[in-house]
């Protein structure tokens, strides 16, 4: 979001992942939402209506964090890279080699990036994107001692659901796949 802020002609990608849902929640008019020929307007449109302290939350936001046994970050880790040394990219787009890893990466791994149907959990990491800017589900793990259970708004009736379903919250199956000779 903050990069199309700054480049709007990265809008075609940006909505295709998740922008339009934002720019609604933000209460950008739909019909605005067509002018893929002119981003500036539709970007002009968000500053408008989105509050300044968000822009600072976003803007303050660190590309992951440690907490106990945990690193908590955007897409995943670099295999063979420690934690500290990680690059942005990674953090923020890494799939190939991270998905795939049973490596120990000293901390269990706790990301999004790559939607699944239902949060993972895996020796090394704990995949819980859900998807929802497609699948109206979004998902927050509970890590508690030694427990790990998971929090889930249901399927939106329509895309342009509020925070407010969270309302609604309810427990699901957590899939615990145990490791196989290509995790």
């Amino acid at each position: 979001m903050l990069e199309f802020i700054k480049k709007p002609q990265r809008y075609r990608k940006w909505k295709s992942i998740g922008g339009v849902e934002t720019l609604l929640s933000y209460g950008v008019e739909p019909t605005i939402l067509l002018s893929t020929e002119r981003p500036d307007l539709v970007r002009d449109r968000l500053v408008e209506r989105m509050p300044e302290r968000h822009v600072r939350f976003f803007s303050k936001l660190n590309p992951s964090v440690e907490i106990g046994d945990y690193f908590f970050v955007h897409a995943g880790v670099r295999p063979g890279v420690g934690l500290k040394e990680q690059s942005m990219s990674d953090l923020l787009t890494i799939r190939k080699g991270f998905l795939e890893s049973n490596a120990d990466f000293g901390k269990v791994v706790v990301h999004g990036h790559t939607p699944v149907e239902r949060p993972e959990v895996h020796p090394n990491r704990i995949a819980i994107d859900t998807g929802a800017y497609v699948s109206g589900r979004l998902s927050c793990a509970v890590l508690e001692n030694d427990q790990t259970r998971f929090l889930a708004t249901g399927a939106a009736r329509n895309r342009q659901s509020s925070w407010t379903s969270f309302a609604h919250l309810k427990r699901f199956n957590v899939r615990i796949r145990a490791p196989g000779p290509n995790s």
